[in-house]
């Protein structure tokens, strides 16, 4: 693929490409594949996984960074449009990853550039390098992506990696049951993708052990303060699933938990030690996975 911009886009065969890639750079983390090679790293955003983990992916492949994490550094602070930065970018980098706060910001970017553009996430629409690493840790932890059941818990109105996450999971034959209160209900537009697909699914507001016990994956995603505007809106919903220890008492063997991360109220700290927590492992995998993703777009195999 030329660009990253959507799940959507991946082909099974390009997900299954880009995971088994993932594969062999867990086994061999360091390359000189991109030697001589510069990625532009732009975070219009705050981030610390995705951000860390796409520039040491770069380094561990030989290239070299440049970028900022700070838009308050940056021209934009003066006016410059977001279509004069890629394309100055463009004149200094190989490969441009990009977060940005509004939807279809990465898409806009690729059709200002012939470089390849990586989308870091887009407002709360989309996250692909997200979804790839979460393919990445279902398939480590399960053996397949194959016919699983996905609890899906919290944020599933505005959080992008939901949202990725279903589409990415669409070929694999997913049964997914879908966890939050009216207010962080998952849009519409998503509840129509599953019929279209032919996706099994449900929707409830309860969060049980018994639903739990259901589950070979359990995703959990922070209530996302930056997306509201009304303060009085995120203080009803912010705490109202908080996953502990004692919920999982009836998780199946393979269970395995995961989160994109930052968490903030919705998994206490007693989770950690559980065997089914996988999160911290699932953002290692980051590194693995975004080492294969930029290969993928630079037609570069190891």
């Amino acid at each position: 693929m030329k660009n990253l911009i959507s799940i959507e886009q991946c082909t099974r065969q390009d997900i299954l490409r880009i995971l088994d890639r993932a594969t062999y750079f867990e086994k061999h983390v360091n390359s000189p594949l991109l030697e001589g090679k510069v990625v532009a790293t732009l975070f219009f955003e705050p981030s610390t996984r995705t951000r860390l983990s796409f520039e040491t992916a770069v380094q561990r492949l030989s290239g070299r960074v440049i970028g900022f994490s700070d838009v308050g550094t940056s021209s934009t602070t003066k006016g410059e449009s977001l279509k004069d930065t890629i394309k100055i970018v463009s004149n200094y980098a190989d490969v441009i990853v990009m977060r940005h706060f509004l939807e279809g910001a990465a898409l806009y970017a690729s059709e200002v550039t012939e470089v390849p553009i990586v989308n870091a996430g887009d407002g709360a629409h989309q996250h692909p390098s997200q979804t790839l690493l979460d393919l990445y840790s279902i398939r480590q932890t399960q053996g397949t992506l194959e016919d699983l059941k996905i609890v899906m818990v919290g944020d599933l109105r505005f959080g992008r990696t939901i949202h990725s996450l279903i589409q990415g999971l669409s070929t694999f034959h997913p049964h997914f049951q879908f966890v939050a209160p009216e207010e962080l209900a998952l849009p519409e537009e998503y509840i129509r993708y599953c019929k279209t697909h032919n996706l099994d699914f449900s929707c409830t507001s309860e969060f049980t052990k018994d639903i739990i016990a259901d589950a070979d994956i359990l995703y959990m995603t922070r209530v996302q303060k930056e997306r509201f505007t009304d303060p009085e809106e995120y203080e009803k919903v912010k705490e109202v699933y908080i996953l502990n220890r004692a919920m999982l008492e009836k998780a199946k063997p393979n269970l395995k938990i995961l989160h994109p991360l930052p968490r903030v109220h919705e998994i206490a700290q007693d989770v950690d030690s559980h065997p089914a927590a996988y999160y911290f492992q699932q953002a290692q995998n980051g590194l693995y996975v975004r080492e294969s993703i930029l290969c993928d777009v630079l037609n570069l195999e190891p």
